[in-house]
């Protein structure tokens, strides 16, 4: 396992949401209240499309492309009855920082 500091723990509070980059991958945390802090690909798993315009109440994140929402404490789906669920990273917290096991990570593109 590889894991890759993604921020530090006060750049998330309970009941929020971030989208953070690592090399060519999307990293979502989500910190649902009451819960654990959980990471996912920062993508959706039904149209495969980006979480960047996402929103999140605290409990369900919900795709504004199609309107698909993920009870983020599991990561399923609870919009429609269908098995999709968002893609778990493992998670620890070690001091102040959240790290994230992503598998390999490639550098993304610089322009030239």
């Amino acid at each position: 396992m590889a894991f890759t500091v993604i921020c530090n723990k006060d750049a998330l509070a309970e009941g929020a949401m971030g989208l953070f980059q690592v090399g060519k991958k999307s990293v979502l945390l989500v910190w649902p209240a009451g819960g654990e802090i959980k990471a996912y690909r920062g993508r959706c798993p039904h149209a495969d499309m980006p979480l960047t315009e996402a929103t999140f109440d605290g409990k369900t994140l919900m795709c504004t492309h199609h309107m698909w929402g993920f009870d983020c404490a599991t990561g399923k789906c609870s919009t429609h009855l269908v098995r999709n669920a968002l893609h778990p990273y493992e998670i620890k917290i070690e001091g102040d920082e959240i790290q994230v096991d992503v598998g390999p990570v490639k550098p993304a593109r610089t322009p030239a």
